[in-house]
């Protein structure tokens, strides 16, 4: 642990003491064995009896597997009972989802054109967090993440969590897999690694401090027209794409008829085609891959807000 952590974490302890010596002498009165016997058996409390975590529920939204890839690596570094909650599903409802006041929340979305996707937000504003602390993490494509980590920090809130801790992480972007190819790579293993244990040292030491996150109030505008993926010569109609669509955009009778003004872009179909015949038209794909050259060519670091 840094010095600076040291300094903190002494001068959280000192200030508990001394409201525990005022409320111990008004108690015990002018018993002075009395009150060191207290002091001392709550001593042994905050040095030997970290704050418990219950359990870490990892709740994601993650078409394509990128943002669940980060959130693993978070909840695993972490080292406690996990219970994972997919709100990729499409008939996910949340009725198997409670928390405890002692849990701690790795809550995981993507960043779609700088905001919380659609669904993935409405999902988490319907969970009840009971007073539960949570990390909230924003996974992007390497070009930028913008307002989603304010965003997903006040839906959080919203939801009954206390946020002691947000993270932005790199993963391959989900449409122009140029960029960041690959990523979480072992760099990014072993950088998101430190931050759990960053995250776990605030857990057990029972600070609720909520961190400073960027981003904008008002959020930025959401994302504009939709590109559906469609099918390729190659499909054979085999209709997991429509089975396994978050929205239901994708005819189940005919997968080659997309509901545009559905379709949030999230890529879950072109992910799950065991024929990978599935794409977005090419040219508005290499128009995007050319858009973001310049902004996502060099390789950006994650962070921690703790």
């Amino acid at each position: 642990m840094s010095a600076r952590k040291e300094i903190l974490k002494m001068q959280n302890m000192g200030a508990y003491f001394s409201v525990r010596c005022a409320s111990l002498f008004l108690a015990c009165g002018s018993d002075f064995f009395c009150v060191l016997k207290c002091l001392l058996w709550h001593l042994k409390i905050v040095i030997f009896l970290p704050t418990v975590i219950m359990k870490i529920h990892e709740i994601y939204f993650s078409p394509t597997g990128g943002t669940k890839k980060v959130a693993d690596i978070l909840t695993s570094a972490i080292g406690h009972d996990c219970q994972q909650t997919d709100l990729t599903l499409p008939e996910w409802n949340g009725s198997d989802t409670a928390f405890a006041p002692d849990d701690c929340a790795i809550i995981a979305v993507p960043s779609f054109g700088g905001r919380v996707p659609t669904l993935a937000a409405q999902r988490i504003a319907s969970l009840n967090g009971a007073d539960s602390r949570a990390v909230v993490v924003c996974v992007y494509g390497n070009r930028a993440y913008e307002d989603t980590l304010v965003e997903l920090q006040d839906l959080a809130t919203g939801a009954g969590f206390k946020v002691i801790a947000a993270v932005a992480a790199i993963a391959e972007h989900s449409i122009a897999h140029v960029y960041a190819t690959g990523r979480p790579d072992e760099q990014d293993i072993e950088e998101l690694t430190d931050m759990a244990q960053v995250i776990k040292e605030k857990l057990a030491e029972g600070i609720d401090v909520q961190p400073q996150i960027p981003g904008n109030r008002p959020y930025k505008n959401g994302m504009g027209a939709s590109m559906p993926p469609l099918p390729t010569a190659d499909c054979n109609r085999c209709g997991l794409c429509a089975a396994q669509c978050p929205v239901h955009a994708i005819d189940k009778c005919d997968v080659a008829k997309v509901d545009s003004a559905a379709c949030i872009m999230c890529m879950k179909c072109v992910a799950v085609c065991p024929q990978s015949a599935r794409r977005i038209n090419p040219n508005m794909e290499a128009a995007l891959i050319e858009h973001l050259r310049p902004l996502c060519t060099e390789r950006k670091s994650n962070e921690l807000f703790c």
